[in-house]
């Protein structure tokens, strides 16, 4: 047991990037939720536990012995992919950070000006707009580029091995499933104020899309007899083969992304019908009070 929890590897800079984050949020956030209503007061405290909640599964994901075995096992290597790619991501977007960072960075800012110029300015005298935009990106485009990475990073052996060694090779890796990762889930779920511009139909089909992709990528790990990373094979191994780690990390694959994409599948559907649900009653509620023509022909009065 201590073998496997000594192996801590706290970084400065990603401690610092860190609390930096946190704080900025939690100023915004707090700003924001000062003079709120109730109900938002409440989606507020929701989004930033869930963002909170993101931020601390890269934390882990970076410092923790994750970091360490990653480098010894495939598929503890494989454990830390999903959690920077699919869990920490999809916690980010529905935290929904870019009001309350936005509203760090307004308060910074005024505050600086109002330094410069000699008299403090009362944060609420710019109060913050509600509405909702549409999120910019191509969302097949995202959705594309997320398989890519995801099966590049795993598919090309020396991109994967490079990791093990390369400090640099490791941040590009954490970094790109970070970044594609977010904009995978802000096309597919949305994040206020931001809202996707497909239909939930479409983006139920693009979910499925990236399910059979990730299915795909961990069985040909899983039933493969061939050694696809070579460099994992140390003296480490003496506990299990390096093709059982690799399978092993092919069931981790496999298995691990199905519980984001199941939840974020089965709140989509949700949404779908009820949209459909609530059409249908809209429709029958028009045809109710909407007056009816009788199909008889009107006879003139005779006086």
């Amino acid at each position: 047991m201590g073998k496997v929890t000594a192996h801590w590897q706290p970084s400065l800079l990603v401690l610092v990037c860190y609390a930096l984050v946190a704080c900025c949020q939690l100023v915004g956030y707090l700003a924001l939720r000062g003079g709120s209503t109730a109900e938002r007061r409440r989606q507020l405290d929701q989004q930033a536990l869930a963002f909170h909640l993101g931020l601390l599964v890269v934390l882990i994901a970076f410092i923790s012995p994750i970091r360490y075995w990653s480098s010894v096992y495939v598929w503890v290597h494989a454990m830390q992919d999903v959690l920077l790619a699919y869990v920490a991501p999809i916690l980010i977007v529905l935290g929904a950070p870019w009001q309350p960072l936005r509203r760090a960075l307004d308060l910074a800012i005024r505050r600086g000006s109002a330094d410069r110029a000699g008299h403090a300015i009362d944060p609420a005298d710019q109060p913050e707009t509600g509405g909702s935009r549409r999120w910019p990106a191509r969302p097949v485009v995202a959705v594309v580029a997320f398989n890519v990475v995801w099966l590049g990073w795993h598919v090309a052996p020396a991109l994967f091995d490079a990791t093990r060694s390369n400090l640099l090779a490791q941040y590009a890796e954490y970094a790109c499933y970070l970044l594609v990762g977010t904009v995978f889930w802000l096309q597919l779920m949305g994040s206020a104020p931001f809202r996707p511009t497909l239909t939930l139909l479409r983006r139920i089909l693009l979910l499925v899309a990236t399910t059979v992709v990730s299915t795909i990528l961990g069985m040909m790990l899983v039933f493969s007899s061939g050694r696809w990373y070579p460099v994992y094979g140390v003296t480490a191994h003496h506990i299990m083969t390096l093709l059982d780690d690799q399978q092993l990390a092919g069931a981790v694959l496999w298995m691990g992304v199905l519980p984001p994409l199941v939840v974020a599948g089965v709140a989509l559907l949700m949404r779908w019908f009820d949209d459909e649900e609530r059409d249908a009653i809209s429709a029958d509620l028009n045809r109710l009070l909407t007056r009816q023509r009788s199909s008889w022909p009107s006879r003139s009065v005779i006086r």
